[in-house]
């Protein structure tokens, strides 16, 4: 099992007010953005390539007509 570090040059020190207010500056960006932004933290969560997703696997889903 590999060790993580922390790596602190990343971060920047903020005040509680400061970092409580990040939703200000994504609700200023487009949906675009915003969407690119979500699959880049799937891609990060989730250990796979951004620029390559995993394909989803449809057997395991069915429609249904109603």
């Amino acid at each position: 099992m590999s060790t993580f570090r922390l790596n602190r040059f990343a971060f920047k020190a903020q005040t509680a007010e400061e970092a409580a207010n990040h939703s200000n500056y994504y609700r200023s960006l487009s949906w675009q953005e915003r969407l690119k932004i979500a699959a880049y933290l799937n891609s990060i969560a989730f250990n796979y390539s951004e620029n390559k997703p995993p394909k989803l696997d449809r057997t395991k889903f069915k429609a249904v007509a109603r």
